[in-house]
């Protein structure tokens, strides 16, 4: 990624729930956040959200308006907004301004507007090769899972992070050298740890162009880490150059709680909203309805100028190979 990253590039542009999360594991969840948990899917039913930061000139209350409006009943939450402006893509932020009180009336805002909060965007770096700065990203997670508990959240998302060396492009990339695959896996555990500790779960994207490049690496990777807390968000635009759909599913399906909804054309870096790539979405819904049925659709790159094309083309699809929206 060159210039901007492609989480960047949406947001300039759009400027202009958790049913198997533990499998097995699952009564260790608080009560309070299944009371706050999105509908169950049923079968033949998938929910449909919204992740918020493409939305980055609203406030919460403005969004959660918005989005009302629009029928969308459940959200990806990034502090991105205009009166919690917290989110830094691979990076980290100073969260000691937002207090308990504040976090608590943003959910609030939302859940009274009839939106529920599956997930909150963390998406900060944990593939950095200073230990220190690795240490700081992880405490950085911990204040974001507190931020959680405050909402009644108890979902995070996060990449492993894109880190560029200073040294010369020769040999292998970064993200594939041995020691950093090792590293990373101590990482996860330490990540893992972390949300024990707060009774959290952490769901991984994959990218193709970063640590977990194929759903495959995904799945090595979170077979080592061995954690119920550690799961995965499938984002199939983010692996479509490099698995087919039903890959993807067959690697990951027992791992995964979560799908971004949006598209990417074949051989282009950067995501676009729904509708607008290569990606079959007739063949991903049902896969998703059919081998993840819990896990929510979450549309991804859109914003105040789009979000209702890519929500309607979501909608549209859903009923073409006959399922409904919980």
């Amino acid at each position: 990624m060159s210039q901007i990253n492609r989480r960047q590039a949406i947001i300039r542009t759009a400027s202009a729930a958790t049913a198997g999360v533990l499998g097995a594991a699952g009564a260790a969840l608080s009560t309070s956040a299944h009371a706050q948990e999105p509908p169950r899917s049923k079968t033949g039913h998938v929910t449909v959200g919204l992740a918020t930061f493409g939305f980055p000139t609203l406030s919460n209350a403005e969004l959660a308006k918005e989005l009302s409006a629009a029928g969308v009943r459940t959200i990806q939450l990034f502090l991105s907004q205009t009166d919690s402006n917290f989110w830094r893509y691979n990076s980290r932020s100073d969260l000691s301004t937002l207090t308990p009180q504040h976090c608590q009336a943003i959910a609030e805002g939302y859940r009274q507007a009839g939106i529920a909060i599956h997930s909150l965007g963390v998406c900060t770096n944990l593939i950095h090769p200073d230990p220190a700065e690795r240490q700081a990203n992880l405490d950085y997670f911990a204040a974001m899972m507190k931020v959680g508990q405050a909402m009644g959240v108890s979902v995070f998302i996060t990449e492993a992070g894109d880190y560029h060396s200073p040294e010369p492009a020769a040999g292998i990339a970064y993200h594939f050298r041995e020691e950093v695959w090792r590293r990373m896996i101590a990482t996860g555990k330490e990540l893992a740890t972390v949300a024990e500790r707060h009774d959290a779960v952490v769901l991984m994207e994959p990218f193709f162009g970063g640590f977990l490049a194929s759903a495959k690496r995904t799945r090595l990777f979170l077979e080592e880490v061995g954690s119920p807390r550690i799961r995965a968000l499938l984002d199939p635009a983010n692996l479509l150059e490099v698995n087919d759909l039903e890959e993807m599913c067959a690697q990951l399906g027992p791992h995964i709680d979560c799908f971004h909804a949006k598209d990417r054309k074949l051989h282009v870096e950067r995501g676009v909203p729904a509708g607008q790539g290569d990606l079959d979405y007739r063949k991903f819904v049902t896969l998703a309805a059919e081998r993840v049925p819990h896990a929510p659709l979450i549309l991804e790159y859109v914003g105040p100028a789009d979000y209702r094309q890519a929500l309607g083309h979501l909608r549209d699809t859903l009923r073409a190979v006959g399922l409904r929206e919980a």
